[in-house]
């Protein structure tokens, strides 16, 4: 697939060969930068998606019975023609998503560790083995894959968070359904071509194109057997909710506000610059992106907002075609006609208009869905702009009087998904690590984001399920324990009934 300026009809990937959509309804996919519509993609219907999953159960026992090392091997020549692949997959993620080129080279960086983690299936599927653990019997556990399994992904990684939640799941032995968002579903058709490539077998790999009556189908029929989901929490919420009720093992990451503790002790010009990148990147378009800065100290906070001040009027928008700019848009004129309404409504609320972003310069000569950065201070626990994730680049700065309070402040939000803090203090860092309620902390990080070697989640609402989307429990999530007392006994022993619980007879009490 070449990226192209006119509009093409995009397919699902069913059973290794696209397939046309036949449900006859279209979701139009559009190019940020431009404004322009560049494709539609089908949105299956309930039948098109139980056609897909009966022949992903289909081929779902070779690829179980295929041995690990195998299959790792089909892992090892997908990681090579990613990589090989890359300047097409960069450009396929700039068209449909807006970004940045540098940006989409570090999401499909951090996708291939994925890849990485998943070829390192082997050590995660090895079991245990007691020997007599007593009456000469032996005991094992051995891992199988789930089956059948599903994945939905958002529009924000259109290559990192497919590859995230589907690489492991192909390694340990499942058949993989994947939803990409209507939004950006180009580059997952590249990748199941990829995946093809590499020696995949036919219906291992699936890519459904849908909406919500698609999403029904794969929450609600009987074999699916998990699903993971990486979306807002609303959404996460009803993944978690309809999944479980049919019985399926749900992993669903939500949103996130995430704050940046700035401590008076704190090298401000190198906080600044570290808060522009993780909370303006990709347009402010990632869950784990910096909300806003909890600044400690009202001296603290009005030489830090001076400061950001200054540097986020130097920050440039534009297309990606312009290897200057700093982020590009956003991804639907929607998503920036509800940004813009949290800005108006924070002033309206008693927010400070610190820098205005709802107008950009650019807008004069693109019908791309632009918005500038905009910052915001004076804001409170109280207002929206605070309590709700906004998806777009309007960022905050809350200020506070203590460490404690700023803890007390985040511990009360409801989301949990990241946060981070700057200060030279070890003593507070280590007070900050041990009290915060998150699930990914960092200390002068900008953004603390695992690698992909380490569990990735949120707490409180930003996940639903005890599912992890990297690391070592992402290959528990998708397989199931089978635990074996073996016994061989002499032909010559002498058995005889017994009626008592199972135990060691060798314990004395």
């Amino acid at each position: 697939m070449t990226v192209q300026q006119k509009m093409k009809t995009l397919t699902h990937f069913i059973n290794g060969v696209e397939v046309a959509g036949t449900s006859g309804r279209f979701s139009e996919v559009y190019n940020p930068s431009t404004g322009e519509v560049i494709a539609q993609a089908p949105l299956a219907t309930k039948e098109e998606v139980k056609q897909a999953i009966q022949l992903a159960k289909a081929a779902f026992p070779g690829w179980k019975k295929t041995a690990i090392g195998k299959r790792v091997e089909v892992l090892h020549h997908f990681r090579q023609l990613l990589i090989e692949k890359q300047d097409e997959l960069i450009a396929l993620i700039c068209e449909e998503s807006g970004k940045t080129r540098e940006d989409a080279k570090g999401e499909i960086v951090r996708g291939i560790e994925s890849v990485d983690m998943a070829i390192s299936a082997p050590q995660m599927l090895k079991g245990e083995y007691s020997v007599n653990v007593g009456g000469n019997i032996n005991a094992f556990s051995a891992k199988s894959p789930l089956g059948v399994v599903a994945t939905i992904a958002p529009f924000n990684f259109p290559v990192m968070v497919p590859l995230a939640i589907t690489s492991m799941a192909v390694a340990v032995g499942n058949a993989v359904i994947l939803k990409p968002s209507e939004r950006v579903p180009i580059s997952a058709l590249f990748i199941s071509k990829l995946w093809k490539e590499a020696g995949l077998p036919d219906g291992i790999w699936t890519v459904v194109n849908g909406d919500k009556e698609a999403v029904n189908e794969l929450l609600e029929n009987k074999e699916i057997q998990a699903i993971s989901f990486v979306g807002s929490t609303p959404v996460a919420e009803y993944i978690y909710q309809t999944g479980t009720k049919h019985n399926k093992r749900v992993a669903a990451f939500g949103g996130g506000k995430n704050f940046m503790i700035v401590m008076p002790d704190a090298n401000l010009e190198q906080t600044a610059n570290a808060f522009l990148g993780a909370a303006y990147g990709a347009a402010s378009q990632r869950c784990m992106a910096i909300s806003g800065a909890l600044v400690v100290g009202k001296d603290t906070e009005q030489r830090f907002t001076d400061i950001l001040k200054e540097k986020i009027a130097q920050l440039k928008i534009g297309p990606y075609t312009d290897p200057e700019v700093d982020f590009g848009p956003v991804i639907t004129q929607q998503s920036k006609d509800v940004i813009i309404r949290y800005i108006d409504g924070a002033i309206a609320e008693g927010a400070n208009l610190v820098i205005d972003g709802r107008n950009p310069k650019i807008c004069e000569t693109s019908k791309g869905f632009y918005l500038g950065p905009t910052l915001l201070n004076n804001v409170t626990p109280d207002m929206t702009i605070f309590k709700e994730e906004v998806f777009g680049p309007a960022r905050i700065v809350v200020g506070v009087q203590t460490l404690q309070e700023a803890i007390d402040v985040i511990n009360n939000h409801e989301l949990g998904n990241g946060v981070t803090m700057f200060t030279n203090s070890g003593a507070a860092a280590r007070k900050f690590q041990e009290e915060i309620e998150v699930g990914m902390v960092g200390v002068n990080v900008p953004i603390p984001i695992p690698v992909g070697y380490h569990n990735f989640g949120g707490w409180k609402r930003s996940k639903f399920g005890e599912g992890h989307m990297f690391g070592p429990d992402q290959a528990r999530f998708f397989t199931k324990a089978k635990t074996i007392s073996e016994r061989w006994p002499d032909e010559t022993e002498n058995t005889t009934s017994t009626f008592a619980f199972p135990s060691n007879n060798d314990v004395k009490s």
